[in-house]
């Protein structure tokens, strides 16, 4: 490298006391054995590189070793690790640390040295990786041992998916977890940037931050625009000569708190005629022309390069004499537009500054540059991770031949490494190319048939379900009429199998049959056997498909064990499980799903050993042993997170099983914290239902409207059947809370309609029956007390109806299982509400149904406790009612429930004598406007049709509304008409209708 100076910055950093003292602290918890790590987020520009570039330096100065690793934008490609194998390339060339990272190959690997074959192949791959991240954090642990260790990641908005799966694994389970038994943990802290206005919602880092920030041992701090106060420190310290007090006001303005902007739109006050220009890239531009001419070509192919580049790599490019290159880098350092850094490279000051540079680039000039970049880094010795950039660069100049072969090098190396999503971007983008290219150019031995199964493999892996069904149509399609069988079946029992990830359970059953047709059972084949593993999976559901599906499960059980297809064997076991009369929910079921799980493991088959842990955990649910299935989850989700799977279906749903039995538990909090805001945001728009539990306690806890929202916003979501059940489990108990009856019935048969399958009815068809039920019962029983017989009859009536197709669907049950304690629950809620509102509370009905609920589901024994409190005062029971009412009480409070406690409140007090005393009533200060208000809701109005037919707001009626129930006491809209009734603040309507 040239004799370059190295400049500092030399502005002060500005209004960033608060964030340093945080940080600061963070290192000094770290120095004690307190490992932690700090998500630094804030726009682009606003201060989270000069504020790491300060904090690093002190933490140097207090013998601090720090490793800063830097992420790239490289467009569609992915190049992985790429942070992490800066931060080992810095360590491997440090004398200092030459022992420690001798005694872990993982630097070598990652370096682009050797690859062990256990990481090569899609099976090892898997076992590969997991090793990869335990090395890593191995090696960061020694390090941290030696003395106190900072790691700086920078630009995280650009990290590739196997640099954040890296990162979650670290902050997880890897080198900031703390030794058990009290002892000391490793001398770490970590600090990660990345720019919050480049994180739109399908953003991949999103749901990782979500799931980070819940960790206790990470914190997010945000850098937030500065104060215009500090702007003006800022602006007014750049220069020795004080500026105009106008021209620092218009600077404060235009920067809006951004530091960087401040800093651009001062250096380049002399060059504009009033000291601001109009936008950020023309100021970046300005200051770019008055460099000199050969600075300029400089900067122009260093931002062809990226951010960051190579000394020697840049002089080859540039193709300038040494001397030349020389006097042009000190210009672009001394303007502070490029900065020297580590190992013999520069930086653009700050990524705005590089795209800027960047877009200025005539065409031509671009692809010229880049395919000078692509021929230099193929002419050199960089390692197999440079064909991501070598393939960027070549795409980019036109090259599409050379494009292509480097794309595919590099979709190698992604799977060598263990990096799915990687592997998929490269083979995709080999698939656009392979058109473009002359036959006589392709490479030899690749067709895209194969190639495109060989994608639709990593979407499957990376969780892309949507994409790996498009991608087996696509395979599917390009098949001809010579193609080889065994191929014809791979690629049909590989969508048969995607299809039935996204619940497409007819086209799946046909494709499976296809596939099945194609291979000769005899003599027996591996592809035989995973296209009878695949065809039974999809009959698994068709009762009148089970007993040839049996037939054909037994014989492929007995080739994958004569073939010692381990995989294979474990999927037909899970499948058979369910077929064969053992089922999950029985000690044999579970002792055959955890010999599922071994073989996957065995294979080294995580998407297999996922269902088999998904099975054993959903079964205890079932069975009501709510503990051992969070034992199951846990290790379920444990599993699928080291090997990149949480996205897919079966992690997802031990996700959402997970939060679930949290909320039927009662640990409420415990489930907000784990739900948060990531499953809206997941990777795949199939997660969305994680949400579920968060709403259930939002609705228990009055947020009905919300709730209601965030449902609907799962029906506008393409078809995903748990969305689709959590949808209608919300928005059916919404409509009973409100007081809408038929709403409530709607909503539960067409949901029970959208979720039904060829193989009958599901088992959720009793819960979603005894929420409408609730509602139904409501109404029969407020009918009832204002004397409106008829209307009552009809919804007696509709209750016989929904009851009736609640025990069909519990006599015949999922596959023919009889129901669990869950389902018996519920069944039993039906059965109350159907007497209650056929003719009147039942206490045994209800005790029934509140010692169902006793295996754990804490807030609906709570509310059927409601129901018994109601049925025993009827029956004149005092005393046991006042009991039940004080178990009520206790679990309301305890859950935060506080519509469970209101309508306890308001039923003990309706049922007091005074309450029914001419005199005592509240609602004689009702105004003559709230008289008509009331008069309609007991016709059933919505607000929006009160304020219409009175000529009013919508929002206006609401206020009314909530008046009324106050004088009233009422808890609800329900009650306060049934009160109504009962005083005679309204009149019966004769045309009352059910």
């Amino acid at each position: 490298m040239g004799d370059v100076p190295e400049i500092s910055f030399t502005s002060p950093l500005v209004g960033r006391a608060a964030e340093l003292t945080r940080l600061t602290g963070v290192l000094e918890r770290a120095r004690g054995g307190e490992a932690r790590a700090v998500l630094l987020a804030g726009d682009a520009g606003v201060g989270k590189t000069r504020t790491l570039d300060e904090i690093t330096a002190r933490a140097a100065a207090s013998g601090t070793t720090v490793l800063t690793g830097h992420c790239v934008d490289l467009g569609d490609v992915g190049l992985p690790y790429l942070p992490f194998t800066e931060i080992l390339g810095a360590l491997a060339a440090d004398q200092r640390f030459a022992a420690v990272v001798a005694g872990h190959p993982v630097a070598e690997q990652l370096l682009g040295g050797r690859t062990d074959g256990d990481t090569a192949g899609r099976g090892g791959g898997e076992g590969g990786r997991l090793r990869l991240f335990e090395s890593v954090a191995a090696l960061l642990g020694e390090l941290a041992g030696v003395a106190p260790l900072l790691l700086v990641l920078e630009d995280l908005h650009w990290a590739d998916q196997s640099s954040r799966d890296l990162l979650r694994f670290l902050l997880t389970r890897g080198a900031l977890q703390r030794p058990t038994g009290g002892a000391a943990g490793p001398r770490l802290a970590l600090f990660a940037s990345y720019r919050t206005d480049d994180l739109h919602r399908r953003h991949p880092l999103r749901p990782l931050l979500a799931e980070l920030v819940r960790l206790p041992v990470v914190e997010r701090l945000e850098l937030r625009p500065l104060p215009d106060a500090d702007v003006a420190r800022l602006v007014r310290a750049q220069r020795e000569t004080p500026l105009p007090d106008a021209t620092v006001r218009r600077i404060v303005e235009r920067a809006e708190g951004n530091a960087f902007y401040a800093e651009e739109l001062v250096a380049a006050t002399d060059s504009t005629p009033d000291g601001v220009p109009s936008a950020l890239a023309d100021v970046l531009l300005i200051r770019f022309e008055q460099l000199s001419e050969t600075a300029q070509q400089v900067l122009r192919t260093a931002a062809v390069a990226g951010r960051r580049v190579g000394h020697d790599l840049l002089r080859d490019a540039v193709a300038l004499p040494e001397e030349e290159l020389e006097t042009a880098l000190r210009e672009a350092v001394g303007r502070q537009l490029f900065v020297p850094g580590d190992g013999d490279t520069y930086t653009f000051r700050h990524a705005l500054a590089r795209e800027a540079v960047y877009a200025d680039l005539l065409p031509g000039e671009r692809a010229r540059l880049h395919g000078a970049f692509a021929r230099l880094l193929a002419a050199g010795d960089r390692g197999p991770g440079s064909a991501a950039e070598r393939a960027h660069h070549y795409r980019e100049s036109h090259d599409l031949r050379e494009a292509l072969a480097a794309s595919l090098e590099a979709a190698d190396h992604a799977r060598r490494v263990g990096a799915p999503a990687e592997e998929l971007r490269h083979v995709e983008t080999a698939l656009e190319l392979w058109s473009a290219v002359d036959a006589a150019a392709r490479p030899a031995g690749v067709a895209p048939v194969t190639l495109t199964l060989r994608a639709s493999a990593a979407a499957a892996h990376a969780g892309e379900l949507h994409r790996a069904v498009a991608l087996t149509r696509s395979a599917l399609a390009g098949l001809g009429q010579d193609a080889d069988l065994e191929l014809a079946a791979r690629v049909r029992y590989t969508l048969a199998g995607n299809l039935l990830g996204v619940d497409d359970l007819r086209a799946a059953l046909t494709h499976s049959r296809e596939a099945l047709s194609l291979i000769p059972e005899e003599p027996p084949s591996a592809t035989w056997v995973w296209a009878a593993a695949t065809y039974v999976m999809a009959t698994a559901r068709q009762a009148d498909l089970v007993p040839g599906a049996l037939r054909i499960g037994r014989r492929a059980l007995k080739a994958a064990e004569e073939l010692g297809v381990e995989d294979a064997r474990a999927d037909l076991l899970i499948t058979m499980n369910r077929l064969d009369g053992t089922n999950r929910r029985t000690p044999p079921g579970r002792e055959r799903l955890r010999e599922a799980r071994d073989l996957a493991r065995r294979a080294g088959n995580a998407p297999v050993e996922v269902r088999a842990l998904f099975n054993l955990s959903l079964g205890c649910f079932e069975s009501g042993d709510l503990e051992e299935c969070l034992d199951w989850a846990e290790e379920g989700v444990e599993r699928a997170r080291r090997f990149g799977l949480l996205s897919a279906p079966y992690p997802l749903e031990l996700r959402y099983l997970r939060m679930l039995v949290q909320y039927t538990l009662g640990h409420w909090d415990a489930c907000l914290r784990e739900a948060g805001e990531s499953a809206a945001s997941a990777a795949s728009p199939a997660g969305a239902y994680l949400v579920g539990p968060r709403l259930y306690v939002t609705l228990a806890r009055g947020g009905l409207e919300a709730a209601e929202r965030a449902a609907l916003d799962l029906l506008a979501q393409p078809f995903d059947w748990m969305g689709t059940l959590v949808a209608g489990v919300v928005l059916t108990d919404a409509a009973g809370l409100r007081g809408d009856p038929a709403e409530a019935v709607g909503r539960a048969r067409s949901t029970v309609e959208a979720l039904t399958d060829p193989g009958g009815v599901p088992d959720v068809t009793v819960r979603l029956t005894a929420l409408a039920l609730a509602a139904v019962a409501d109404a029969a029983v407020r009918l009832r007390l204002t004397g409106d017989a008829v209307g009552a009859e009809r919804w007696a009536r509709t209750a016989t109806d929904l009851l009736a197709g609640a025990r069909a669907s519990a006599r015949e049950g999922e596959a023919g299982l009889a129901q669990g304690p869950e389902g018996q629950a519920w069944l039993a809620s039906a059965e109350a509400e159907w007497a209650r509102a056929v003719s009147g509370p039942d206490p045994a009905a209800w005790e029934k149904a509140v010692a169902g609920f006793a295996f754990g589901d804490a807030y609906e024994r709570a509310r059927c406790r409601l129901r018994l409190v109601e049925a025993l005062l009827a029956a004149d029971r005092g005393e046991e009612a006042a009991a039940e009412a004080a178990e009520v009480r206790r679990e309301a409070d305890r859950l935060g429930a506080a519509p469970l406690r209101e309508r306890l409140d308001e039923l003990v007090r309706r049922d007091r004598p005074a309450d029914h005393a001419p005199g005592s009533d509240r609602a004689a200060v009702l105004t003559a406007r709230e008289r008509d208000v009331l008069r309609l809701l007991a016709l059933g109005r919505s607000n929006r049709q009160i304020g219409e037919e009175l000529y009013i707001s919508a929002k206006t009626a609401s206020v009314h509304v909530s008046n009324i129930l106050a004088k009233l006491g009422a808890a609800g809209r329900t009650e306060a008409v049934a009160l109504a009734y009962r005083r005679g603040l309204v009149a019966a309507e004769p045309t009352a209708r059910g």
